[in-house]
């Protein structure tokens, strides 16, 4: 590049769109959203269930990064800040709904043949519903979303070990549920 000659907005990196953004450019922000709109629509439509309601929950998050930018420390990826923040705006949204909301249908069967029925899935999730809304979060990005327990830590505001405590006691409340025994699996439905 040549000196002087400012890179296409395409470009930059996340962070420098992020400061660009704080700066007062116009664009930065859209360009972050453009980047990250579908992984976060992605992680909301899992955390509640409700493409509508997912969408709301990505623009709400979103606007609260637009107003929030400045708050970005440049501790964790801006990824990592935006997950938590949309994290954050789908659990504020769930909070506000009737307690019946239902939870995310997880598709299991990508990671474990013995899930694929549809009886068996519908099990799981009512197991799911019963667990306190922090295991619920920790298992969502840890186990469905493969996020590296760290990250999740980030998303969440908490410790490492709160996280792999949370995973842990939800998958051993989840066995529990589904009335099976350490390391069983769930037997499919006739």
């Amino acid at each position: 590049m040549t000196p002087g000659v400012a890179a296409p907005i395409a470009e930059l990196s996340d962070r420098e769109l992020l400061a660009l953004h704080v700066a007062g450019d116009d664009h930065a922000f859209a360009e972050l959203f453009r980047r990250h709109k579908d992984r976060m629509w992605a992680v909301a439509l899992r955390t509640v269930r409700d493409p509508e309601l997912a969408a709301d929950c990505v623009q709400d998050g979103f606007i609260a990064a637009f107003r929030r930018a400045e708050s970005f420390r440049g501790e964790a990826a801006v990824t990592t800040w935006l997950h938590r923040i949309v994290v954050n705006a789908c659990l504020d949204r769930l909070r506000r709904r009737k307690p019946t909301t239902e939870l995310p249908e997880y598709d299991l069967a990508d990671r474990h043949d013995h899930y694929a029925s549809t009886e068996v899935r519908l099990d799981i999730q009512e197991a799911l519903a019963k667990l306190p809304e922090g295991q619920r979060a920790a298992l969502v990005l840890v186990d469905m979303h493969a996020v590296p327990v760290a990250e999740a830590a980030v998303i969440l505001g908490v410790a490492e070990g709160t996280i792999k405590s949370r995973c842990a006691r939800g998958r051993a409340a989840l066995a529990q549920h589904l009335g099976l025994t350490p390391g069983q699996r769930p037997a499919e439905h006739d």
